[in-house]
């Protein structure tokens, strides 16, 4: 891993697990804002994996500069630094509107490592969108295992 990769991972991690040095969130406003702008992270990914996958499925035709404009938008919001949205106490036991896990601001190794695997993977899936569905499906995957697995383990079940 290149020296520019690994200082965007870990500044991406960091910021996920501590709010990069926002305090926790004080009033109710300020924490109401952190859980929109991830979810609104969070749709951003959700529209253009869809984008993907219809490809993917064929429900959608393979169009090059689609799937790359989709694919680097992925990946964009993957690297996104969004300090404020992380904010201790902004959690689904302490607040209403989020399925996020207590756990997240528990385990702050982990997180970072699937937050690296998200964006490395979304990153190769940027680089091969573009070459033709067949490229294109095969980096596909790693991405939905990578949000897979943040999500099965920092998101609550839908109720």
């Amino acid at each position: 891993m290149g020296l520019k990769t690994w200082i965007a991972c870990a500044a991406l991690g960091a910021t996920v697990v501590t709010g990069a040095g926002v305090a926790v969130a004080q009033d109710g406003k300020a924490a109401e804002n952190a859980i929109k702008v991830r979810q609104a992270q969070m749709q951003i990914y959700a529209y253009n994996l869809g984008v993907l996958g219809a490809m993917a499925k064929g429900t959608l035709p393979y169009d090059a500069e689609t799937a790359t404009n989709a694919a680097n938008t992925l990946n964009a919001a993957a690297g996104m630094r969004s300090p404020g949205a992380w904010l201790p106490g902004t959690d689904n036991v302490a607040m209403k509107g989020t399925r996020a896990l207590p756990a997240i601001w528990e385990n702050g190794d982990d997180v970072r490592a699937k937050a690296m695997t998200l964006w490395e993977a979304s990153t190769d899936l940027a680089d091969a969108a573009g070459m033709g569905l067949d490229e294109m499906k095969a980096a596909f995957g790693p991405v939905g295992a990578a949000c897979g697995a943040c999500h099965k383990a920092y998101r609550a079940p839908e109720s």
